[in-house]
Order: structure tokens, then sequence, then C-alpha cells
């Protein structure tokens, strides 16, 4: 697999974005960035009542990741090619979900601070899969703040990221359908996907794996 400075890996809830950010960070031996998701104590309160802790939980989620970014630039981010779970524009994503009006124009401000000192991908890769298939997966990780997700939660997610991800061009983006392929039991399914991530250039390609 050829050099890539920073590969960003990205996708709604269930996926498989970190377990395909472990596998490619070991493919390129590069510095692995993950989100601190099991570490945001707002979370697992978010997911039993939205209304009261999406903010702390958003704000959390924005300036952890906020720090990792910066920290990685100090670095110096050529120096040695990156991998990363999860792509900083994408946290509006969430923050127009779930936040309030009054509570999306506070957050507008604090993340318009923090996005222009943020590096850009050399590669996003955005996985995406259809929402029984994000719920089984779930299922079988078997998180306790988890099992609260509901499937219309779900499909808001993915529809919030569909449409993102229809006006990205800030980076190369490869949209890659998982529904159809386990890449982590699968040596064959992982072989095809890094090709295509190897393989991708400027603008927007697709993938579209069937099941084998």
């Amino acid at each position: 697999m050829k050099r890539r400075g920073y590969i960003a890996v990205e996708g709604p809830i269930g996926v498989g974005k970190t377990s395909l950010a472990r596998m490619l960070a070991k493919e390129l031996s590069a510095r692995l960035l993950l989100e601190d998701a099991d570490n945001n104590p707002f979370l697992p309160r978010f997911y039993s009542e939205p209304d009261k802790y999406a903010f702390p939980a958003q704000l959390y989620f924005l300036l952890t990741r906020y720090h990792q970014q910066r920290e990685l630039l100090q670095r110096d981010l050529f120096e040695q090619a990156t991998v990363a779970d999860y792509l900083f524009a994408k946290d509006r994503i969430f923050a127009n979900l779930n936040l309030a009006p009054d509570e999306i124009r506070l957050y507008e401000g604090i993340y318009k601070l923090v996005d222009a000192r943020m590096a850009k991908p050399d590669l996003v890769v955005y996985m995406r899969a259809r929402v029984e298939v994000l719920g089984e997966r779930l299922r079988k990780r078997n998180r306790d703040f988890e099992r609260h997700i509901s499937y219309e939660y779900l499909e808001r997610v993915s529809s919030a990221y569909r449409d993102f991800f229809f006006y990205y061009d800030e980076a190369p983006l490869l949209v890659v359908d998982s529904s159809e392929i386990d890449f982590v039991g699968n040596p064959a399914d992982l072989a095809d996907l890094i090709r295509e991530i190897d393989s991708a250039g400027p603008g927007t390609q697709y993938f579209v794996p069937r099941k084998r």
C-alpha cells in the first residue's frame, strides 16, 4: 500500500470505522488517531436523555478532537503517515442533528474558531451501510450505552452523513458501501478495500463491493 500523509475514516455509528482505521494504520506503519468516545462522560447520558446532554456531549467531542489535531500539527503531520477514525469537519453533522437552535449558534461560534487551524486529510474514506446492518453490528459489539440507540436515530444519522458527504469537497473522497462485506473477518474483503484506497484519486469515487 502506498504512503499517504493523512487518511481519515468516517461513517455512522457501527459501520466499522475504528476497526478499519486500525487495520490501515497497521498496513501503513502509521500513527493511529482515535476519537475519545469511550471517555466522553456525557455520551451514555446523551443516549438516554438526548435533550439534556446533547450540548455538553458535543462540546466534549469538539474540544478533545481539536486538541488531538493540534498535537498532530505540532508533531509534524507529514513526518509519519497518520490514520484517524474520524474527520474533524464531521463534528457539525451531530451538532446540527442533536442541538437546539440557540445551542447551534453558540456551537458554531466555537467551531469556526478552531476549524481554521485544522489540517485537511489527503484522503477521506466514508464507510456507509444499510441501517439494519448498522443495528446488527451495534448489537454484536454490545456496549451498554448503545443499547438505547433506536433504528430511527440510526436512520437520522445515516441520512445526515449522506447529505454531508454529497457536498463534501475539502479532500479526495472514497465512498465505500460496506453492507455486503466483512473486512474485519474476511482477509479478501480487506484486501479489496485496501486496493481501492490505494488507487483512489482526486475528487469523489465509489466502491460498492458485492457479497462473495
